[in-house]
């Protein structure tokens, strides 16, 4: 549990020990950092009716920009940008000295994962983005797509000699453009690919006090590991019935 993290149960935290509670590890030159942030119902549920947005709270929602605030680029996969309405991360007055005491841009990026690059390049995303939106795809995804994107102003990463994305090669291809410390926010199928890679370091679980039922997939929907892997609690806070969970792979 990192230090300061044990006295912060059972009371509203502010933004500066959340940042503190949360910070990253040193990392080795050239090597990068992932962490997942997602949030389940009681269940198990990732969504209800398709979204993520009706799990959460207010004490999720300051951990989620707190999470995104300590960033260099936030991972997503296509299909959550589409279904979530994704717009480019903001900067925060907040986090504006942190930032610039660690050399990062005044906010994250948002590093889009697809291999089919099915994006609609005139959204927000990449027409508004404070820093260039990042497009991770294959080496060998389609040229005109890939075309279209940087003529949409996205910076384009390889990670993958064919046209699927490789998700072990992502941290690797992130930490190359020096997008070091990176926050995974899914969808489930991309962190399951993580985490069956071998890729995913850290998993911030936010567990709601809500049950939904039905047939919502689990945070991570990804074929069977063969074997599962350890992951050791880090910390454990809670707020409103919420546990904030954090856990790093042993």
């Amino acid at each position: 549990m990192p230090p300061g993290a044990a006295d912060l149960t059972d009371r509203r935290w502010s933004l500066d020990e959340l940042a503190d509670a949360y910070a990253y590890p040193r990392l080795d030159e050239g090597a990068g950092w992932l962490r997942a942030n997602m949030v389940s119902s009681l269940d198990g549920a990732a969504h209800h009716e398709g979204r993520s947005q009706p799990l959460s709270g207010d004490a999720d929602m300051r951990i989620f920009g707190v999470l995104r605030g300590l960033a260099d680029a936030v991972v997503v996969g296509a299909e959550t940008v589409r279904k979530e309405g994704y717009r480019p991360a903001r900067a925060r007055e907040a986090f504006a000295a942190r930032r610039a005491a660690a050399g990062q841009a005044p906010a994250p990026a948002i590093a889009v994962v697809t291999a089919s690059l099915d994006l609609d390049f005139s959204q927000p995303l990449f027409t508004e983005p404070l820093v260039p939106t990042v497009v991770v795809t294959g080496a060998g995804a389609d040229e005109d797509r890939v075309r279209t994107a940087r003529k949409a102003g996205a910076e384009i990463v390889f990670a993958g000699e064919g046209a699927a994305v490789d998700p072990s090669r992502v941290v690797g291809a992130l930490a190359g453009r020096g997008l070091t410390r990176l926050l995974t926010e899914g969808g489930p199928r991309l962190l399951g690919q993580f985490a069956g890679s071998g890729a995913l370091d850290e998993l911030c679980l936010s567990l709601a006090p809500l049950v939904v039922a039905g047939d919502a997939s689990r945070i991570m929907n990804a074929p069977l590991t063969t074997v599962p892997e350890t992951f050791v609690l880090a910390s454990v806070l809670e707020e409103a019935g919420f546990l904030f969970t954090r856990y790093r792979r042993s």
